[in-house]
């Protein structure tokens, strides 16, 4: 090209107009991208109980849907002219264009008991997939398409790749702050609908605008200028596997714990995008020396964090996200160092997407088949340092003299192990001692990948198998999450963990180490005189002695049976069958098999088995339904409130436990009361001395009932108190729930507010 091409190109536009109108579109591609993703997971949800694994299959489904759309670029560039690309392209907009809205298919049924996962891969393809497809070809089409107009910056086009992670991030900031909190998401279909065509559009124009403005002898598929080397391609994928995988796995763990919501899916999504808009800058802002530099410190606070769990869970959460971003930071700022020329840039980004792809399929769907624990965290962390430059190349003499020690240190733990010797008898100032000994050693080892490699997989090995306070450990995963069976150290307990929460306690061993007898006595939430206790005790009050029927959406180990009474109708709703198991084994818990054998459970999930399984009307119906410390939010919505009316006898009541680490809850429960004419009572159960040493823990309930008089035998006691009518939180519906609100009111300290 002569200077005046490329000022005037072909037919006389200026390249000033080029890079930006690229740039714009890219973004807002991206935009477009992934803000469909929380969207559309956030309308599957209520379909599988609130399931934080929605999510990570989600990651699973969009990453190959992605890795497809990278494919088709990648042909459409190296087999046709824009021209003709343009064509092609344009069909497959139409196509998607008739898919829109995007909305749940009706009639596709319940999920199964056994490969959830494949329904719900199978249930995103149906829905979303022709769309996400098409706008995910855009970023390596408009990308390979800039590369052919002869403007300055075509040589290296790779800089619009971190345009487009750009658009992605602003995407998934921008739905947790400002779209999620004011739009339903019918609204949110209704306007992604309208982007999509108006993309459509822009990506038409800039097709013909690259063909006017590329030589005849550039607007053809071109011929890459040298094949790219096996080992480099496998090293592309692994470099972009393993942060990729690291994603699914800490996303999984974190809205596991607090609440599977949009906006704790997005914050690691976020973060990880954020590294390719940092490494693919011709100067990038952060050095990748210093994300070297950092990446073993901030390992070791993750060790440190593990091991000790002092800190409140939001600072231990910021402190495994800060590590997740630098060791993304790392891999990503090693493939952003080897990306090749521009003729090989759909190659290069179809090898990556491979590798996250790939990744997302181990964390996503593998791992839970493979592990019992989420032990694909660790693993993931540990293979973080072999992204790391520096690890092979060294003699099998000198890797052998480096490993020594530290396979030493491991054999010690075997054997240590062997004779069932654990952390939980270890004094707490020495197993501080033991941690900060561990912290140290990553921390020395920190120059040398080997070494530090080695070191992490001994240390977090030994975190997996000791474990502190907890004698025999037995973990049960399904796609709800990871049930763990565990006695205490003194032997005298038995719990049922999900995730990080106790579900359920019983006492095996009285205080002089004798095996106790007799029916278990309900402990956890569930004691003699806890809130929940008085709701089934007061309302069978009301009916004369004896409750016609009681339905309850949650088991856990099943001990709220034990408030049961012969001639008594209990329905238990469960969605995890897993659980139902677990709960239903003598061997592990008792409560049903002594207290209400035969029990009647429904497997699935709460709102839909309910709204399929008839029976006589309730007098009491109790929410009761957890995923570790996360309350499904489908649950505590106006549509939910009807379903529950629906079941329940004229003057039945719902309780509801909203005892919760991170969300305020009871104002969002008088919100709903207010709004169907309900009104709403809350007590907040506080165990003594005594039943702390049990295991009786603090539990707040709040029950409505359509008028003071259902519930008068339960307004004796004081420490029920009439809440006010919610005037300042609205009533959470399927369409739109504000979580983040929830959680802003919690840790501000917001307390419900009670009527004078």
């Amino acid at each position: 090209m002569t200077s005046t091409d490329i000022t005037l190109g072909r037919a006389g536009t200026t390249p000033a107009v080029v890079l930006p109108a690229f740039a714009a579109t890219i973004g807002a591609s991206a935009f477009l991208l992934f803000s469909v993703e929380p969207m559309f997971a956030k309308m599957v949800l209520p379909r599988l109980g609130g399931s934080a694994s929605v999510w990570s299959v989600a990651l699973v489904f969009f990453q190959a849907v992605l890795l497809a759309g990278y494919a088709f670029a990648h042909l459409l560039t190296r087999r046709l002219s824009v021209t003709v690309a343009i064509g092609v392209h344009l069909l497959v907009c139409i196509a998607a264009a008739v898919m829109l809205p995007i909305a749940l298919p009706e009639n596709w049924g319940t999920p199964p008991d056994r490969f959830t996962e494949l329904w719900v891969l199978a249930l995103f393809a149906v829905a979303v997939g022709l769309p996400f497809f098409a706008v995910a070809v855009n970023g390596p089409l408009l990308q390979a398409w800039f590369a052919r107009t002869g403007h300055p910056h075509a040589r290296d086009p790779y800089f619009l790749y971190g345009a487009s992670n750009l658009g992605s991030f602003a995407a998934l900031v921008a739905y947790p702050l400002a779209i999620e909190p004011t739009l339903g998401v019918a609204a949110q279909s209704r306007l992604w609908s309208g982007g999509f065509l108006a993309l459509a559009l822009a990506v038409l124009a800039l097709g013909l605008l690259a063909a006017r403005l590329a030589p005849a002898a550039v607007d053809r598929a071109p011929t890459p200028t040298r094949p790219i080397a096996g080992a480099r391609r496998a090293r592309w994928v692994f470099l972009a596997f393993v942060p990729s995988a690291l994603l699914v796995a800490l996303t999984a763990h974190v809205s596991t714990d607090v609440a599977a919501a949009p906006f704790l899916w997005v914050l690691p999504l976020s973060l990880f995008l954020l590294t390719f808009v940092i490494v693919f800058q011709r100067r990038p802002l952060v050095p990748h020396a210093t994300a070297l530099a950092a990446q073993p410190l901030l390992l070791a606070a993750v060790v440190a964090v593990t091991a000790l769990p002092i800190l409140p869970l939001p600072a231990r959460i910021g402190i495994e996200l800060l590590a997740f971003f630098v060791a993304a930071l790392v891999a990503h700022g090693e493939l952003a160092a080897d990306r090749p020329e521009p003729e090989n840039l759909t190659a290069f980004y179809l090898w990556m997407s491979l590798g996250g792809v790939l990744g997302g399929i181990f964390a996503g769907l593998l791992a839970p088949q493979i592990f019992s624990t989420i032990a694909e965290y660790p693993i993931l962390l540990v293979a973080t340092v072999a992204t790391r430059p520096g690890l092979l190349g060294r003699s099998g003499r000198d890797a052998l003299r480096t490993l020594a020690p530290i396979a030493a240190v491991a054999a010690g733990l075997v054997v240590l192990r062997g004779f069932g010797y654990d952390l939980g008898s270890v004094p707490p100032t020495a197993a501080v001692a033991l941690v900060g000994a561990a912290v140290t050693a990553i921390v020395l080892v920190r120059g040398d990948a080997l070494r530090l490699l080695a070191t992490l997989v001994v240390v977090l090995a030994a975190l997996q198998v000791f474990t502190p306070g907890l004698g025999t450990t037995t973990s049960i995963r399904s796609f709800y999450g990871v049930n763990r069976i565990a006695e205490s150290a003194d032997g005298r307990f038995r719990f049922l963990f999900s995730g990080t929460t106790i579900h359920g306690a019983q006492r095996l061993r009285d205080a002089d180490g004798g095996l106790v007898s007799g029916p278990p006595r309900p402990a956890t939430y569930y004691w003699p005189g806890s809130p929940m206790a008085d709701v089934v005790a007061a309302t069978r009050l009301e009916r004369g002695g004896t409750l016609a029927r009681l339905i309850t959406i949650g088991l856990g180990t099943g001990s709220l049976a034990c408030h049961k009474r012969p001639g008594e109708s209990w329905t238990f709703y469960e969605i995890d069958p897993e659980v139902v198991r677990i709960a239903r084994d003598p061997a592990r818990f008792r409560f049903l098999s002594d207290c209400a054998p035969g029990q009647e459970i429904v497997v699935g999930d709460g709102r839909v088995t309910l709204a399929e399984h008839g029976g006589a009307a309730a007098d009491v119906l109790i929410v009761d339904a957890f995923a570790s410390d996360s309350i499904p939010v489908h649950l505590l919505t106006r549509e939910a409130i009807a379903l529950y009316t629906a079941r329940l006898a004229p003057h039945g009541v719902m309780a509801f436990h909203l005892q919760n680490k991170h969300m305020e809850l009871t104002r969002v429960a008088a919100a709903l009361a207010a709004a169907d004419g309900w009104t709403a009572w809350v007590r907040v159960g506080r165990p003594g001395t005594a039943g702390a040493e049990n295991h009786d823990f603090e539990s707040t309930v709040v029950v409505l009932a359509r008028a003071p008089a259902d519930v008068a035998h339960l307004l004796a006691d004081p420490e029920w108190r009439r809440m006010a009518p919610e005037t300042t939180v609205a009533a959470w519906t399927d369409d739109h729930a504000d979580v983040l609100d929830a959680i802003l009111r919690k840790y501000r300290g917001d307390a419900p507010r009670l009527a004078p």
